[in-house]
């Protein structure tokens, strides 16, 4: 193990960044950070580079780890350009096979037919004729989500009310003629007890965080003005967790499932990230060691 490299991938934003940046920024760097000490701690030998990086030679690397390629969904197609041309150079970490699946949230439906519970969902695909309106009158919801089956950070998330979809007909006929798009039943719970994340690790779960929207909004995410808070999960809430990602149809190394509360209470599967998912290691710094004791275990 001692001259296997494990190259961690991030975007151009974050690879030297300005001393005084945001506390995001101080984040990614101190978590990567812990992340990179658990696996030379492994004997593993560690470089961090942005996904992009037109000098990186992937086939002198053993491993790729995604960890904060987060402007992927904003340079979708260059993204799956540099996938199809990386995959055959190196080995990712999740497989290329579960950073495919996972890339398009078309998985929902395939979570739904494995008996994982998820909100109400239609995917409209993209170059669909129909309109908004019509789309939302078939789903017969009160409340109305809106987003790309490909996003990240809520882009292009909007909600509405039934029979009032008139000011996002607009932005969804630009949007689908270039890309799937999905409805969601909007999920009440959701302003008030927030979205939980759970971290996976090697199937078995380590910590969890809530993240909470600001009052008067539903976006829990912090570019909304959201906020993250530690969060102690119970037994059932672990035992689902890590039923989620046994039965998803992927061995991974790392996964975090993100739930909230549906509108009868249930607790239900909002997201599945398996690709570059925040894992709020701050949050408990000794996950990283499972982390890489995960990775360690799938692959030495």
């Amino acid at each position: 193990m001692r001259d296997t490299q494990v190259t961690i991938l991030t975007d151009r934003r974050y690879v030297e960044p300005a001393k005084d940046g945001s506390n995001n920024t101080r984040n990614i760097i101190y978590e990567d950070r812990l992340v990179r000490q658990a696996l030379e701690r492994k004997g593993l030998k560690v470089k961090r580079i942005s996904w992009d990086d037109p000098r990186f030679d992937w086939s002198g690397t053993d491993f790729i780890l995604f960890r904060s390629t987060w402007d992927y969904f904003e340079r979708f197609p260059e993204f799956s350009v540099w996938l199809e041309e990386v995959k055959s150079l190196t080995r990712m970490l999740n497989p290329y096979e579960v950073i495919r699946w996972n890339l398009d949230k078309h998985y929902l439906m395939d979570l739904d037919e494995a008996g994982i519970p998820v909100p109400p969902t239609l995917i409209i695909e993209k170059g669909d004729q129909g309109s908004l309106e019509n789309w939302t009158e078939q789903a017969g919801w009160k409340e109305i989500i809106l987003k790309p089956v490909v996003s990240g950070a809520a882009r292009h998330t909007y909600r509405f009310s039934a029979g009032k979809s008139g000011p996002y007909e607009e932005t969804f006929r630009k949007l689908i003629a270039e890309e799937s798009m999905m409805i969601q039943e909007f999920q009440e719970s959701v302003p008030v007890k927030g979205e939980i994340a759970f971290m996976v690790f090697g199937g078995k779960y380590t910590h969890a965080i809530v993240k909470k929207a600001k009052k008067g909004d539903f976006r829990v995410q912090d570019d909304f003005g959201g906020s993250v808070h530690n969060y102690e999960a119970s037994g059932p809430e672990i035992e689902f967790a890590e039923q989620v990602v046994d039965r998803c149809g992927f061995t991974t190394v790392y996964a975090r499932v993100d739930a909230i509360r549906d509108n009868m209470g249930r607790i239900v599967v909002s997201e599945l990230e398996l690709i570059e998912p925040e894992l709020w290691f701050r949050f408990n710094p000794s996950a990283a060691d499972r982390l890489a004791e995960a990775i360690v275990a799938r692959y030495f």
